[in-house]
């Protein structure tokens, strides 16, 4: 890691340890959820439902949050929000029923929603564009090495108990602690801004499809891949195994993938990731696996090939921004997300009903290969141009209502490093 990036790490310290406690909670309540639910007997596709329902109510948090973080502030945006997770855990636990389970995943999503944009609006405000592309993969590893720790703690009891809602409970109090103590500036106050995805879209047309390809595959497997797994004859530890696997795929290449898209057009690269992910994905579905091994390697395979694209995508879309725009932005993009990801895990259970549980990965591959023609075609109509740090010109002096799309380039100075000169 270049010495320039180690003090802006440092210095977002508290928002990266937050994160990592609050995703803690997340990787153990999102592979305990469909687990839980598979034992006690819910159909595939109510299970794709509820997994569908948290992206429901992430969507109606999208157009919350500007308003909350605008009227009280980010520090108690967040709070606000992770008292409202763990209510919604604990009540989970109390009521195990499909209708209580799909209303208390909407409510959790709302307040997820808010949390992340609290989060990737603060990043965005303390990061320059040079170096974005770094830093969020950083997020993004830290999100991943949280699910991951995540998931391995969902060995530690029986699924079949109160006792892993109330440790994930445990985790969205204590991710309350590195903000409310932090010293690091909060972004401004800004005027409530309007969620514009079309215009967006015309300011970076793959970073926004790399937002809704997300939302249909990635989340799609984050849901239904615990119910392949188990499918598949792993028991509780395998199934955590198997998600900790693929996690650690998405963790360890987050970095190097990052450092490259510095570099180079961003677009290059999405459109690798998604190359690669489309190839994985046909394999898995084709021929998938009995031996737990074999298993364990081709799933950390396919998150290292499927993770990296969310930071790519943002960070694209971000290098189009100006600075007063990053909260428009990131509450665009996650609600471009969150609709997408609304459509992803109940059609892939639609799909594993009818074809099967491995018609999960033909669903992610077919997605990825979509990505991949919208990429490919966006390069030969847009070469040349503005660098990817730099604002269109519409950007600068007009704003988001204005603005075109930018194609990208190589940043003016690469970081040195694995990928840098």
């Amino acid at each position: 890691m270049d010495r320039p990036m180690v003090p802006q790490l440092a210095s977002l310290a508290a928002i990266l340890f937050t994160t990592l406690v609050f995703l803690v909670g997340n990787g153990l309540l999102g592979t305990l959820i469909p687990v839980r639910a598979h034992l006690e007997g819910f159909p595939t596709l109510a299970i794709g439902l509820i997994g569908s329902a948290y992206f429901v109510g992430f969507v109606l948090g999208c157009f919350s949050g500007p308003r909350w973080l605008a009227r009280v502030g980010h520090v108690r945006t967040f709070s606000v929000c992770a008292g409202i997770c763990a209510a919604a855990t604990l009540i989970m636990s109390i009521v195990v029923s499909e209708a209580s389970w799909f209303l208390m995943r909407a409510l959790f999503g709302f307040a997820a929603a808010n949390m992340y944009m609290t989060l990737e609006s603060w990043l965005n405000d303390r990061v320059r564009n040079d170096t974005r592309g770094m830093v969020f993969s950083a997020y993004l590893g830290v999100n991943f090495a949280g699910l991951m720790i995540g998931q391995l703690l969902f060995a530690t009891a029986k699924p079949s108990t109160f006792v892993l809602f109330s440790l994930a409970t445990v985790f969205y109090a204590l991710c309350l602690i590195p903000v409310g103590l932090t010293d690091l500036k909060q972004p401004a106050s800004a005027p409530v801004p309007k969620l514009r995805p079309m215009k967006l879209f015309r300011i970076s047309p793959v970073g926004v499809a790399g937002c809704i390809a997300v939302g249909l595959a990635n989340n799609a497997v984050w849901t239904m891949a615990p119910v392949y797994a188990q499918s598949q004859g792993l028991s509780s530890g395998g199934v955590a195994l198997f998600m900790v696997a693929f996690t650690m795929g998405g963790m360890l290449v987050q970095i190097p993938v990052g450092r490259l898209s510095d570099c180079i057009d961003r677009r290059w690269v999405i459109a690798g990731t998604c190359t690669l992910a489309a190839i994985a994905g046909a394999l898995i579905g084709l021929f998938g696996s009995h031996d737990r091994t074999t298993m364990l390697i081709t799933i950390g395979v396919f998150g290292v090939l499927m993770l990296p694209l969310y930071a790519l995508s943002i960070a694209h879309a971000n290098d189009r921004m100006p600075r007063e725009a990053f909260v428009e932005s990131s509450a665009t993009l996650l609600l471009i997300n969150s609709i997408a990801s609304v459509i992803g895990p109940t059609f892939a259970a639609t799909v594993m009903d009818i074809y099967g549980t491995r018609a999960l990965f033909f669903f992610t591959a077919a997605v990825h290969t979509a990505m991949l023609i919208f990429t490919l075609v966006r390069l030969r109509q847009k070469k040349g141009g503005a660098q990817p740090g730099a604002l269109h010109p519409a950007a600068a002096g007009i704003g988001l209502a204005r603005i075109r799309s930018a194609p990208s380039s190589p940043v003016a100075h690469c970081p040195k490093g694995m990928f840098g000169r």
